[in-house]
């Protein structure tokens, strides 16, 4: 990994990587949802909340399968092949180890001298 992350050229996959990360992240809220909607279903005890809720569990199942899908179509998620979604999972593992290890925060942050300031 190239630490000049500041140049813009050095930011070369980065869409990607960030893409695959963000829809991970809402196939999981997905799953959530249908795991609370399970939930809230097994506890509701009128029919026109069952009712509701039975609507809202489906519709959070179909938005799980269309994220999923999406992800699986775009190479993001390999459900059927384990072997290479563990070699993905290693490789975003080493990706984020290498990304957290970046300066930045640099120990001098003095901006003096850098902006046009009246003088006294």
């Amino acid at each position: 990994m190239i630490n000049d992350y500041l140049e813009i050229r050095n930011a070369e996959g980065m869409p990607k990587l960030v893409d695959a990360n963000m829809s991970l992240g809402f196939l999981l809220n997905a799953k959530s949802g249908v795991r609370n909607c399970a939930i809230a279903l097994t506890e509701a005890t009128t029919p026109e909340v069952r009712t509701v809720l039975k609507n809202q569990l489906n519709d959070a199942i179909l938005m799980h399968e269309e994220i999923s899908n999406l992800m699986v179509e775009k190479g993001w998620f390999h459900p059927t092949n384990l072997e290479k979604q563990f070699q993905m999972d290693i490789e975003s593992s080493t990706t984020i180890s290498q990304i957290a290890s970046l300066d930045l925060f640099p120990g001098d942050t003095s901006r003096s001298g850098m902006f046009a300031t009246l003088e006294k």
